[in-house]
């Protein structure tokens, strides 16, 4: 299972988020659900930074299937609505294919 944490402030301000794990939809290179968080993961990720222009530290381990972005300031609107899209992508993702193979948290910070 894949599950995806995204850091808030209690004023709502993203903080980052973490992406860990592969979904177990189907075997490697073969699994659609895994793939589609990818490309939603590291298109929001390059989106912020070469767009946006936004200030982030990013950490990445493919073995582990873990992705971590930590932003430095506060978002840009840009920013914000990249954030918000992906969110969007991947809760349509856990809907069709389930939360067996994707969970999203939203975890104050």
């Amino acid at each position: 299972m894949t599950k995806i944490v995204i850091q808030k402030s209690k004023n709502g301000e993203y903080k980052g988020f973490t992406c860990k794990g592969h979904s177990g939809f189907a075997i490697r290179g073969e699994d659609i659900v895994c793939a589609s968080i990818s490309v939603l993961v590291i298109n929001a990720i390059n989106s912020m930074e070469k767009l946006a222009k936004e200030d982030m530290e990013i950490t990445e381990d493919e073995t582990a299937g873990m992705i971590r972005c930590f932003m430095k300031k506060p978002l840009s609107d840009r920013g914000k609505i990249l954030m918000d899209s992906m969110i969007l992508g991947l809760s349509e993702i856990s809907d069709q294919y389930g939360r067996q193979y994707l969970t999203i948290k939203i975890k104050e910070v």
